[in-house]
């Protein structure tokens, strides 16, 4: 068991109680105190539907009471594959009022996850957003055992008997198909004084809220897409040896099993350290984020609890949305950021020649910006001459009216940080995993500086393990993964220590910082996970490729380094009548296809945001004996991120880089047409 020697835990401040709570009392306290007719609001048709805390509480209360109605018990999993707007949040929380766990599915999801989901959990119901989502799903719902019921959230009501006949019939015998409309109104039927106290009588704090499944592989079928059936006889015989903790060749996703006070407790601890943070319709929230990801769904929590305004947009919207509704609070992901810094920048040189070089010294004023520290007298004049001439533009372009830019869920570039706060648009860092119900760490006030993630949230210890491995301690820790208990002893200690799978070192400051990661998992700049194997292992079955790498960690997009057969590469040159050197064949636009042909095929096979968009040829051979190869054959992902660390930096420039003869590699680097160059 391990023992820390230095435990790291939030500044002193105010003893406040976060824990006991519920989430459906988070809802309360907001309707009790803090009332907003506006609190949640859809774009609709062109324009904002709203609905008050107290509109939405009745909403939600009568969507469980329904559900509770159909015959749904406590525990049972209710799948929710929905668009993130206000029916995502009546679905939540009308399951947890109903004391029932729900299972939130991406809709970027690939199909095989989701049946591997729907499976693995045993979710009795499934909630879809509208009937698109409906035909999209239906094929894969065939032989789920324990799925009972289908809801609609929205578009089942108005469509003619006869489509209904034909949408019932896509769905496997025994499934009901029900609008949430007609969930809703039986449920209104039953409402009352009474049956409002029964649901929160039955809800307590421990009570598993909903489990959250995390990337994984579990193992491609390639004829899926085409005939579903043969993946359920393999995901169920994985889902059962996973259960009797067996080993397995391939890593599943798992489930994070959160509970109420896991996640109303963290939303409580992270909303404290926001320093002038008001209640009520005098906070406006902007959100685009998935509320599938922890991330957003504990900030929702936060913004309920506080009665905060809510508008929910999506990443094709957010910037026309961004001026209009002028928000004074936004989470996001770095690339979100790194996306607007890039326009800045770019419009910045197309400035006639005056106001260029004033651009380029507002740039380089923000730069020296020091955070979480009162600047001097006169950078502080200068800051307000800069103001004037360039960072209110900015501003302006994020709305005006920004007070906390939240940005969570992967590393963010220490400059970005800085040249934002500087222009008066002020970004807190923080980290956290979807195991430790998002945040554990977070910037803030005097306590901000750029390069880290900041310093514990009230409730959580951090630790360096021996090995440099952060570990964390806090009530809002998971309970477990869902049906997999030798995953879950390998994540916690049992005094409570949970690793997170992350390197980290803590400054004099007592500041945490992101130094690495002990697993292949990596993070985009968009917050999404990738698990690298599952294209590698397609591209090496291929004769004319010994390895395969997939880059990306912290980057707007999947890279891949490919070291070819070289024997092999060379019989092809001599096949095409390519009378080139090595190098030379390597860059050949017909070898260069070949490769591009595979990458495509191997794209094919994973999630959207996993694709890689761009890669590398490098004639060298991985091995042991160059630590390039571990003793026991896997990929020493560390040393060749050193070494071949401008082959990488390439893949994300946009002039390709070259490299010279005498560092005997080469590289063909590719950007298809049919693939964009940013990841969205």
């Amino acid at each position: 068991m391990f023992s820390p020697s230095q435990i790291y835990r939030a500044p002193s401040q105010p003893e406040q109680e976060f824990l006991g709570q519920t989430l459906p009392s988070l809802l309360d306290e907001a309707c009790e105190h803090h009332p907003n007719r506006q609190a949640f609001n859809d774009w609709v048709q062109k324009d904002w539907k709203s609905l008050s805390t107290q509109a939405f509480r009745t909403a939600a209360e009568e969507i469980a009471l329904g559900l509770k109605g159909l015959g749904l018990e406590a525990g049972d999993r209710v799948a929710l594959l929905m668009h993130s707007d206000v029916n995502f949040c009546l679905a939540d929380m009308g399951s947890l009022f109903a004391r029932l766990i729900n299972v939130p599915i991406y809709m970027g999801e690939t199909p095989e996850n989701m049946v591997f989901i729907l499976q693995h959990s045993g979710a009795t119901a499934l909630i879809l957003s509208d009937r698109h989502v409906l035909h999209q799903i239906a094929p894969c719902l065939h032989e789920l055992s324990d799925l009972q019921f289908v809801f609609v959230a929205s578009g089942l009501d108005a469509i003619a008997e006869d489509s209904l006949i034909c949408l019932r019939a896509t769905l496997p015998e025994g499934i009901q198909l029900i609008s949430l409309t007609a969930v809703r109104a039986w449920g209104k039927e039953q409402w009352s004084d009474q049956s409002r106290r029964a649901l929160r009588a039955e809800i307590m704090p421990q009570d598993v809220a909903t489990i959250v499944y995390i990337a994984g592989i579990t193992g491609r079928c390639q004829t899926f897409r085409t005939q579903v059936m043969p993946v359920f006889q393999a995901v169920a015989a994985l889902r059962q040896r996973l259960q009797h903790g067996a080993p397995y060749l391939c890593e599943l996703p798992k489930g994070v099993m959160l509970t109420h006070e896991n996640l109303a407790g963290d939303a409580l601890a992270a909303f404290s350290v926001m320093s002038g943070l008001k209640t009520g319709p005098q906070e406006i929230v902007l959100s685009f984020l998935p509320l599938t990801h922890v991330f957003a769904r504990v900030m929702l929590y936060g913004h309920i609890s506080y009665g905060h305004t809510v508008y929910f947009t999506t990443p094709q919207r957010i910037v026309k949305h961004l001026r209009e509704i002028q928000p004074t609070i936004l989470s996001t992901v770095p690339r979100f950021l790194e996306k607007v810094y890039q326009k800045i920048q770019n419009r910045g040189h197309q400035l006639p020649k005056f106001k260029q070089m004033i651009f380029t010294w507002a740039i380089d004023l923000a730069q020296q910006y020091k955070l979480g520290r009162r600047p001097h007298w006169l950078y502080a004049l200068k800051l307000k001459l800069a103001d004037q001439l360039v960072y209110r533009q900015w501003r302006k372009g994020l709305g005006s009216r920004l007070r906390y830019l939240l940005c969570g869920g992967a590393a963010l570039r220490a400059e970005l940080a800085t040249v934002f706060s500087a222009a008066g648009i002020p970004v807190l860092q923080g980290y956290g995993l979807t195991q430790t119900s998002a945040v554990l760490c977070v910037n803030r006030g005097a306590f901000n500086r750029a390069g880290t993630v900041g310093v514990p949230i009230p409730g959580v210890e951090i630790t360096i393990a021996p090995d440099g491995e952060i570990l964390a301690k806090a009530p809002y820790v998971m309970k477990g993964y869902y049906n997999n208990p030798v995953a879950t002893q390998e994540a916690i200690e049992a005094n409570g220590w949970f690793h997170t799978g992350d390197y980290g070192d803590i400054t004099d400051e007592g500041f945490l910082i992101i130094t690495g990661q002990k697993k292949s998992l990596f993070k985009l700049s968009t917050g999404k996970y990738v698990v690298p194997e599952p294209i590698e292992h397609h591209l090496i079955q291929s004769p004319l490729i010994d390895w395969a790498v997939v880059v990306g960690n912290q980057r707007p997009y999947c890279g891949l380094l490919i070291f070819p057969n070289l024997r092999r590469i060379q019989r092809l040159g001599k096949k095409l009548r390519l009378r080139l050197s090595l190098e030379a064949v390597l860059q050949h636009p017909q070898i260069v296809a070949e490769f591009q042909a595979l990458v495509d095929a191997a794209n094919q096979k994973i999630p959207a945001w996993s694709t890689v968009k761009r890669f590398h040829l490098i004639p060298a051979t991985l091995t042991a004996a160059n630590g390039w190869l571990t003793p026991k054959r896997p990929i020493n992902r560390e040393a060749l991120g050193v070494a071949f660390a401008k082959e990488i930096e390439a893949l994300y420039s946009s002039i390709p880089t070259v490299i010279p003869e005498s560092k005997v590699r080469s590289q063909a680097e590719v950007l298809p047409s049919s693939l964009t160059l940013e990841a969205s």
